[in-house]
């Protein structure tokens, strides 16, 4: 074959030929990676298509030329790959944590200050043991010295103060009643 480009034909041939065990060689050099390895099999064969003074080659078949052209490719893009930052993957982007905006949470932080400041304080007093101290309703009972169905009412009546406050702030359900989220405060 003396033309510029491979016949089609001939391609195809060589494809149906020597691609699968190509493939796996590929597979082998890329450590498992399926697609890296097709990548480099269809580099494999566009030099094939691009050089047709190969099929004319003193030898035999085109397997050795084609794996040594392949391994080569491979060396290549593994070369590439480490002169380069590492590529991330979908997987782990989605298992980032979202960048928070500290603009933003500075922001809230200072709108719900302001929303507790402004409750009574025996309403304060109850959301800041229990959702800034981290108190059960009972420690919390034990600490300011009232019954535990006193610390329930006013931490929900607080809660409903504050949900009126913080108007525009992510509202979360809570056994059929709207109000605002504890990471909020």
């Amino acid at each position: 074959m003396t033309t510029t480009k491979t016949d089609e034909r001939a391609l195809a041939e060589l494809q149906r030929e020597h691609g699968a065990a190509l493939f796996h060689f590929l597979l082998g050099l890329t450590f498992g990676d399926r697609q890296r390895a097709e990548d480099l099999l269809q580099e494999t064969l566009v030099r094939a298509w691009q050089h047709p003074e190969a099929f004319d080659g003193p030898y035999e078949s085109m397997r050795p030329w084609l794996f040594t052209v392949a391994r080569r490719l491979a060396i290549d893009a593994r070369r590439s790959r480490l002169a380069r930052p590492p590529e991330v993957s979908d997987a782990g982007l989605e298992c980032a944590p979202a960048g928070t905006d500290t603009a933003e949470a500075a922001v809230a932080a200072l709108d719900v200050r302001q929303a507790v400041r402004a409750l009574s304080p025996e309403h304060r007093s109850v959301l800041v043991q229990i959702y800034f101290r981290g108190l059960s309703v009972g420690e919390t009972a034990e600490v300011l010295g009232i019954p535990a169905g006193t610390v329930k009412s006013r931490s929900h009546y607080a809660l409903r103060v504050l949900s009126r406050n913080l108007p525009g702030y992510t509202r979360r359900p809570s056994r059929g009643r709207t109000v605002v989220g504890a990471s909020c405060l």
